[in-house]
């Protein structure tokens, strides 16, 4: 209903202005109010909320590689024991890139941090300090070993390309927080995007206008083309109001023959929102007013730490103006340059951990410190687990049988775990979770039953969560 009134106010108060940024972005607020009048408190979906939600808006922060349990996390001191022997499958399991090698201890000293005793590797000494306020899925599972699938399956709950990720279910069932900008953010790696390209922040089959907006934060501009470009002197305010409202009515004809294909409407709310954007965006992205001391506390203008550093920080910034969902990638795709260390544990994994580590810790102490917890969910995660035994020399292969994830902030019952792996980390032993319970958990923050969330795709009710999941209460409040 909210969507029907929207769409006839739009066209009929453009039709009385004339179009352009302008007009479009005042017709959309106007629609607002007035189907809020109408319906207060409807949701876009079904019947809406479906209890108290504890979480407002997410950060997701996401290990693009598959990040090792036992160097980072689990903390295994049997393979300490059994370093060296031959222990691992005979034959080569599906997905391993290649034969599994002796057993490999951690090259890295463990110890335990803060009050609920839980045992972190050196390689992240910052994120030690706030283990009390996390919360650990200890027995994260998948399906695959391979990373397109497996990054698929840890954001859409599929293993195959064409379902909507976990962002744009997100936005599909609750809609935007602010007017000003994009319900869902991806801010990608600065050196690519992560495996299935711009798969994973897919809306899929839900309406185009759900899926991720990609924001470039290592450009001087990291939203392109809000304003024209000074040399154009053609590209005047009047023009570009009058060339908008002639896309625009083009456009509406256009969409008002083919209601079925929901791209057209996604491309015209794209216009509102850049009109919108165009007072809100450089504020929003302009770090610079930020104080010398948050910049260092990020790591910012450190080589290792910039990147993911600036994209914490903007992260914090979004979610502060209401932003309901914001993804940080760490590494992109390929062999290099991410958590997938094949070649070497010990040389390859301390640097991409140091990327990380200490804007990871700024970012909790940033949300705590302005009372974003009270609202907000944190996540740390990625595709899948690696192998207990050494792949070549000192790395190690791909594994689904067994990861971490933490997460933090509200309602989040911090300071404790769920589930463990096996001796050797190798496989889910108590408490497994796979994605389909992560996505539930989710949800549930959200207020947001998964079971009851649906879309009707090709005679099938599709959900996040597929024909599986609950909702694992043991690390809720």
């Amino acid at each position: 209903m909210i969507e029907t009134l929207n769409s006839l106010d739009r066209r009929n108060f453009l039709s009385n202005t004339g179009g352009g940024l302008c007009g479009i972005a005042l017709a959309q607020m106007f629609a607002r109010e007035l189907s809020a009048k109408v319906e207060t408190g409807s949701p876009a979906f079904q019947d809406g909320l479906h209890h108290i939600p504890k979480v407002r808006r997410v950060i997701q922060l996401f290990m693009t590689g598959g990040a090792s349990p036992m160097d980072t996390f689990d903390y295994k001191p049997e393979l300490e024991r059994l370093h060296g022997q031959k222990l691992g499958p005979t034959e080569k399991p599906e997905g391993f890139t290649a034969m599994p090698g002796a057993m490999m201890k951690s090259p890295f000293k463990f110890k335990q941090h803060g009050e609920s005793g839980r045992w972190v590797s050196s390689v992240f000494p910052h994120q030690a300090k706030w283990v009390d306020e996390m919360a650990f899925l200890m027995a994260m599972t998948s399906k695959t070993n391979v990373h397109g699938p497996g990054t698929y399956m840890m954001n859409s709950g599929f293993l195959l390309p064409g379902f909507p990720c976990m962002g744009a279910w997100i936005s599909y069932a609750l809609g935007n927080l602010t007017d000003n900008l994009p319900t869902f953010i991806v801010l990608p790696d600065a050196k690519g995007l992560p495996y299935n390209q711009r798969g994973p922040f897919s809306s899929g089959f839900l309406p185009a206008v759900h899926q991720g907006t990609v924001i470039n934060a290592a450009s001087r501009t990291p939203v392109p083309d809000l304003f024209a470009n000074e040399r154009y002197e053609f590209a005047t305010k009047a023009a570009n109001r009058d060339g908008l409202a002639l896309l625009n009515q083009i456009n509406r004809s256009h969409a008002e023959q083919r209601t079925e294909d929901s791209r057209l409407d996604a491309q015209i709310r794209s216009y509102e929102l850049a009109a919108k954007m165009q007072l809100s965006a450089p504020e929003a992205f302009d770090i610079s007013k930020e104080s010398q001391s948050t910049h260092q506390a990020y790591g910012l203008g450190q080589s290792e730490t910039d990147d993911f550093g600036r994209r914490c920080l903007l992260a914090r910034r979004l979610v502060e103006r209401d932003t309901r969902f914001v993804q940080v990638w760490s590494g992109p795709q390929g062999a290099t340059g991410n958590w997938d260390n094949h070649g070497s544990i010990p040389n390859e994994l301390p640097p991409i951990a140091r990327s990380v580590d200490q804007p990871i810790a700024a970012l909790i102490g940033d949300l705590k410190s302005r009372g974003l917890f009270d609202d907000t969910l944190l996540i740390w995660t990625t595709e899948f687990g690696r192998t207990p035994f050494a792949q070549g020399g000192e790395g190690r292969d791909h594994n689904g049988g067994s990861f971490v994830t933490w997460l933090a902030g509200a309602g989040v019952n911090a300071g404790v775990a769920h589930g463990q792996s096996d001796d050797w980390g190798y496989k889910a032993a108590e408490g497994k979770t796979y994605c389909y319970d992560f996505h539930a958990t989710i949800l549930h923050l959200l207020g947001i039953n998964h079971k009851r969330l649906t879309f009707r795709q090709n005679g099938i009710d599709r959900r996040l969560t597929d024909v599986h999941g609950h909702v694992v209460h043991e690390i809720l409040k």
